[in-house]
């Protein structure tokens, strides 16, 4: 990518808006060369295509903004090749990678990560609340998703930093423009990361636990030839045929995949959230600060207000007429889920943020086949941190000496830093 377009493509995703509404007003399609894609922008278009999987692919739902050099490649072939994840993929594929997301996202098993969730979570304020300020993304909504992903693949506590880290580093390489220098380290990182996922589905493997690895590997890498499901043999590596390179290589993609969906969109989620709450004259945070009934209320409007995930790719499978343009077979689209939230014919005053608004079924968290499994447990934490904020950082504010700037990303939207006072 050349500088003029990555200047072009920062600026484009540091504040999507204009563009999004601009595109709503405009008849058709909007080409937007800085994404090599066609907007889709219009609330009611986001939702048909993302209900019609069989016109618009998600093979390539995540294709890189930056492409890693020869050098950097080099350093990757040194961890697992790429595989088809939740992600990329459609149809029984799709629903063969999504089952033990549903198995183990579901409301009872988000119910019993909360009280471990409640733990770090208290734990990670008291670390600093005596401080009077703090760095937000870096002291807890970078931790606290971490920590309860973590929990929920089945990490031993000591490895969480090191995946975080990873799931970051990964990010980085594929989204963001790096020296060859950054960038090899930034492979390595991704590789180590990648050694450290293959080594618990190889655990998990050899002796199951409850956790979702376990259940990741029992979906993808199922039962020997007799059809037996169960290949625990407590770790008998003469009764448990080894999980074969292939098979290794899916669970690594999928655990990786999931791992840095599951803590990069909450931690985003997170930091928007507050940042919102407390800009301007701090009329909503003093709201909720005073009514902690609109908790839910202002989860939801946080989540539309400002989009974490701000869309995914689509690839036309045939041509097809959508709001009226005409697209060839192979053609892409960015299916903006941010400017849906933001489509005034759904939403009126929709470039307010007001957590008083009456929640609406908003596509934050996707729409249709590909819905985000793991929406529950990003609400629960974005829940469960405005309850302790309000209640024991009442006096929370922006620092005045730190200007709040954007990620540049379209993944996972949220400020660089937030430095609160109290």
């Amino acid at each position: 990518m050349d500088a003029t377009r990555h200047e072009r493509l920062d600026e484009l995703q540091r504040d999507p808006y204009p563009l999004y509404a601009q595109a709503r007003r405009t008849e058709g399609l909007t080409f937007v060369t800085e994404l090599d894609a066609w907007l889709v922008a219009r609330d009611a278009d986001v939702r048909e295509v993302l209900l019609r999987a069989d016109d618009f692919s998600s093979e390539q739902a995540l294709r890189p903004d930056v492409m890693p050099s020869p050098a950097a490649f080099g350093v990757l072939a040194q961890g697992f090749g790429k595989r088809p994840t939740v992600v990329s993929t459609d149809g029984s594929a799709h629903r063969r990678h999504r089952a033990p997301l549903n198995s183990r996202l579901s409301a009872s098993r988000v119910a019993e990560l909360l009280p471990y969730a409640t733990e770090q979570a208290t734990a990670l304020l008291d670390g600093f609340v005596a401080d009077g300020r703090t760095e937000l993304m870096a002291s807890y909504a970078r931790r606290l998703p971490g920590a309860v992903i973590g929990r929920l693949i089945g990490f031993d506590p000591a490895d969480v930093p090191a995946a975080v880290h990873g799931g970051h580093r990964a990010e980085q390489l594929l989204f963001r423009p790096m020296s060859e220098k950054d960038q090899l380290a930034a492979a390595q990182d991704v590789v180590d990361l990648q050694h450290l996922l293959d080594r618990y589905a190889r655990a998990r493997h050899a002796e199951p636990r409850d956790d979702l690895c376990s259940a990741m590997v029992a979906a993808l890498a199922p039962g020997d030839a007799d059809g037996d499901p169960d290949r625990s043999t407590h770790g008998d590596p003469d009764r448990c045929a080894e999980l074969t390179p292939d098979q290794r290589a899916e669970l690594v993609s999928n655990l990786q995949n999931f791992l840095i969906a599951g803590h990069l969109t909450t931690t985003a989620l997170i930091g928007s959230t507050l940042f919102h709450l407390l800009r301007d004259d701090r009329a909503q945070w003093e709201l909720l600060r005073d009514r902690p009934e609109l908790i839910p209320g202002a989860v939801e409007e946080a989540a539309r207000f400002d989009t974490a995930v701000q869309g995914f790719r689509r690839t036309t499978t045939r041509p097809v007429t959508l709001a009226g343009t005409e697209l060839p077979a192979g053609a892409t689209v960015f299916v903006a889920y941010g400017s849906a939230n933001r489509d005034e014919s759904r939403y009126a005053d929709p470039d307010v943020f007001d957590i008083t608004r009456t929640p609406s079924r908003h596509v934050a968290f996707g729409h249709g086949a590909h819905g985000c499994p793991g929406s529950q447990l990003a609400r629960a934490q974005l829940r469960l941190t405005l309850q302790l904020f309000t209640e024991r950082l009442p006096g929370l504010r922006l620092a005045k000496d730190h200007e709040v700037v954007m990620r540049p990303t379209l993944i996972h939207r949220s400020p660089l830093e937030l430095h609160l006072t109290w």
